[in-house]
């Protein structure tokens, strides 16, 4: 590891960044230094502002590679080497107006009945059933679990600094899910602790299930299912949103359960709740049937 990467890395530490985003920022780094064939400290500010012209223009960059590119390459120049560049300023990544992909109650119900392996099977219907993140999912201790209560206490929730702590209700259903995985492996800390090459390390596991395996399961379970949409697991968490809005639970509730900081996150759901469309409709046609 270089000095400046190993700095980098420990100006992040400092400043309460995850694991996650250092690793996304430092890798920022990476690639612009690739690019050039330089160390960063050599990359001049016009070099900077024709790798970010590249990205939008050549690579055409979507606006979540292109703001990870940013805030990662800021934050080195600006606070490992101390070199804030005017370029860094007026950069803003493009806005994209897409909506997210929204599974049907069936459709998730289908999906999850095909997964095979109960560790993947128990891991996806949780993320659903508490609308989790991915990385929340698979991160769930045995002490993030109030079974008393009926609910899950996330954590140092999301990335970056600032972490919100947030509880979100628990289904008895899924409770017990929970509970048979957890008495097939019975690991000290992890409810989806990683089960190694052989399948038999749980037990004394100390990290937790990876990502791509979780993927890989949810991504035969959809083909099995029949689902064309183009579904991820982080789909799940926006499902379980828009069905809670479907059913009539408040807008405000959904977003501290989510732990969205911005109302306005949260209120992209609203675009996407057919139920919700449809009685607006019925509502609006019997209220101008007079006119």
């Amino acid at each position: 590891m270089t000095p400046l990467r190993n700095r980098m890395i420990e100006d992040l530490q400092l400043r309460g960044y995850s694991d996650s985003t250092q690793g996304l920022y430092v890798n920022a780094v990476r690639q612009l230094c690739e690019h050039y064939d330089k160390s960063p400290g050599r990359i001049t500010e016009e070099e900077l502002r024709d790798y970010f012209l590249y990205g939008k223009n050549v690579k055409k960059w979507a606006r979540s590679t292109s703001t990870v590119a940013l805030c990662g390459i800021k934050f080195f120049y600006e606070n490992t080497i101390k070199r804030p560049w005017p370029t860094l300023l007026f950069i803003r990544p493009g806005h994209e107006k897409k909506l997210p992909v929204v599974l049907s109650r069936d459709e998730v119900r289908e999906t999850l009945r095909n997964i095979e392996l109960l560790r993947y099977r128990a891991c996806l219907t949780t993320i659903y059933a508490c609308g989790l993140r991915f990385s929340e999912g698979i991160h769930l201790k045995i002490e993030n679990i109030d079974s008393a209560r009926g609910f899950i206490q996330v954590r140092n929730s999301k990335g970056q600094m600032g972490g919100r702590d947030r509880d979100v209700p628990l289904p008895q259903k899924t409770l017990a899910l929970l509970r048979e995985q957890w008495k097939s492996h019975k690991n000290k800390v992890w409810i989806f602790p990683s089960a190694g090459r052989d399948g038999k390390n749980m037990p004394s596991a100390t990290t937790p299930v990876s990502k791509s395996s979780v993927q890989a399961a949810f991504r035969k379970a959809s083909k099995t299912a029949g689902i064309n949409k183009k579904a991820t697991v982080h789909t799940l968490r926006h499902s379980w949103a828009t069905h809670l809005l479907e059913a009539g639970i408040n807008l405000r509730q959904i977003q501290t359960w989510l732990g969205h900081s911005s109302p306005s996150t949260t209120g992209v759901y609203t675009h996407l709740t057919e139920k919700a469309t449809t009685v607006a409709v019925k509502t609006i046609n019997e209220l101008m049937d007079d006119l």
